[in-house]
């Protein structure tokens, strides 16, 4: 049996994080079955939750404390299978969603991410997909599994209308057919260009989801992937884009998935939970910050 998920998010005070006096939840779904080389990502919610207690609550960029929203974390949602955690995750996400929370899922493979793209499509009218990842995730089907890490984004078009990518360097050549040159910012195309982030936001609708896979990380920054690829972004690349999105767009929820934690390497733990910190700083307090 696995450790019990810990609580709560960035150990902040019970005053800060009871489920009703927060806007905030973080959903952890330690799912991993259908990865296809290194498993492990299920460990990734326990690590990045572990980790999150040795951040500072004060945030310098927007110089606000995010903790003050309230940040809830949830009972983790454990299935056996695609199909069982799919259920569960739509139905979960989709009453926190009732109850006017803004809600993180934390995974798991990329598979979990299906999920709470439905429920918030389900919600909000014109959504977008903002997908930040090494692979193209295009596929219909993947070892004769529909929901597959491979094939998330071919599920979410079924629920959206527009998916932008970026940091994409992998890919089959089956999913080329369903690529838009326009929607695709490639890693190699965005080093040495100087309005990637302009185009890409610009290709979004005024609701956004985002999903980022931590693979979308050069392998130096995040080698703690199931699917490591080399040539990845920066620090710098993916704060600077989601900073531009939450200033431009209403970011209405996103997942962060695919830690497969190290137990000789800690620093992928807190790169994945400082992001979380940085996205929800960016949404509550960077409005108008550029």
């Amino acid at each position: 049996m696995k450790d019990e998920i810990p609580h709560n998010f960035l150990k902040i005070p019970a005053e800060f994080s009871s489920y009703e006096k927060s806007k905030i939840v973080i959903l952890p779904v330690p799912f991993d079955k259908t990865s296809t080389w290194l498993k492990g990502s299920d460990n990734g919610p326990k690590a990045i939750i572990e980790a999150s207690a040795n951040i500072e609550f004060y945030d310098i960029e927007t110089r606000s404390e995010i903790y003050k929203k309230g940040i809830f974390t949830d009972n983790a949602i454990i299935a056996e299978s695609s199909e069982e955690m799919i259920k569960k995750v739509h139905d979960r996400v989709s009453v926190l969603l009732a109850d006017k929370k803004f809600v993180v899922t934390v995974g798991g493979e990329h598979s979990v991410s299906i999920a709470p793209i439905k429920a918030h499509a389900e919600l909000f009218s014109g959504l977008s997909i903002l997908h930040l990842d090494a692979h193209s995730d295009r596929r219909d089907e993947y070892q004769e599994n529909r929901y597959s890490h491979a094939c998330v984004i071919a599920r979410a078009k079924e629920c959206v209308s527009s998916v932008v990518s970026v940091g994409i360097r992998s890919l089959d050549a089956s999913e080329l057919r369903s690529i838009r040159k326009d929607k695709v910012f490639y890693a190699h195309e965005i080093h040495g260009s100087v309005d990637w982030i302009d185009k890409a936001v610009d290709a979004l609708s005024g609701n956004v989801y985002v999903t980022i896979d931590l693979d979308v990380f050069d392998t130096g920054v995040m080698p703690s992937t199931g699917t490591p690829e080399p040539g990845g972004l920066g620090w710098y690349e993916v704060t600077g884009l989601l900073k531009e999105v939450a200033r431009r767009k209403n970011i209405v929820g996103f997942d962060v998935v695919e830690l497969c934690p190290s137990e000789h390497n800690k620093v992928p733990d807190i790169i994945a939970a400082k992001l979380i910190c940085t996205l929800l700083s960016y949404k509550f307090n960077g409005k108008g910050k550029k």
